[in-house]
């Protein structure tokens, strides 16, 4: 979901998340009303990820990626061997291992964030609803995440719904994208289908040169502004005020 800031995307993550209820119509789950269905039910089938998630104070890293495992377990039971396994798993596929004995307050916001993903992981539910999941990364720990989202899209079968900024990331990872504008959704479907010049301006209200990524073949949006604006591509490019130069015929200035 790409869109504006305050167009509806985390409302309606929060609404499939189960965490605000829709004035009207149904959010369905397998067919089912997903209001209806027992918490700890829904927490085995569906992740979330919120946009500024909160830890206990004090907790360390991998006892909040423990957390994810709770709807898997039965009242007063004990982790057994898979728990163990699974959070080990999801700490090494999030480059946080090294991590997992720090406490979560004293790590930086990009680390966090990696350590939140953990946590989701660690849920192993059929569908991941993740709220701008590259928040707080650098470039490197963004193509990460979301490679190994992709991989567990194509080796698990799971669902990932996610909130982006980034529109060329998100024509790049995903198969289809929704785009919205003041809680409306203005296109749907193909990032190939729906990115164009046109939607751009629409959704964003930004005028764009879009084009085939090199990299990726996927759609590429390059933003156009009134500043660093290549000749004839409609912005103006001129540079700023030149230095007044000298007539011809006056005198050089004295020192």
């Amino acid at each position: 979901m790409v869109g504006p800031n305050g167009c509806g995307k985390s409302t309606l993550l929060r609404g499939l998340a189960r965490l605000l209820a829709p004035r009207a119509g149904r959010v369905l789950l397998d067919g089912a009303d997903l209001r209806r269905r027992p918490s700890r039910d829904v927490a085995r089938i569906l992740g979330l990820l919120p946009q500024h998630p909160i830890a206990p104070e004090g907790i360390a890293v991998a006892d909040l990626v423990g957390r994810g495992r709770h709807p898997h377990q039965r009242m007063f039971a004990r982790w057994g061997a898979r728990d163990y396994e699974v959070v080990a798993r999801s700490l090494e596929a999030t480059g946080t291992a090294d991590l997992a004995d720090r406490p979560v307050d004293e790590l930086s916001g990009g680390q966090r964030q990696r350590v939140w993903i953990a946590m989701a992981l660690a849920q192993e539910t059929d569908i991941l609803l993740l709220d701008e999941p590259t928040t707080f990364l650098d470039v490197t720990h963004q193509i990460e995440i979301l490679d190994l989202l992709t991989d567990l899209n194509r080796e698990r079968g799971t669902t990932v719904a996610m909130v982006m900024h980034d529109i060329n990331l998100a024509a790049r990872y995903a198969d289809h994208l929704f785009a919205m504008r003041d809680g409306r959704l203005v296109a749907s479907g193909a990032p190939s289908q729906i990115m164009s010049e046109g939607m751009i301006r629409d959704v964003f209200g930004l005028d764009a040169v879009v084009a085939t990524d090199p990299a990726s073949g996927t759609p590429s949006m390059s933003p156009l502004g009134r500043h660093h604006v290549a000749t004839g591509r409609g912005a103006s490019a001129s540079p700023g005020p030149s230095p007044t130069a000298p007539d011809a015929g006056a005198s050089a200035p004295r020192p």
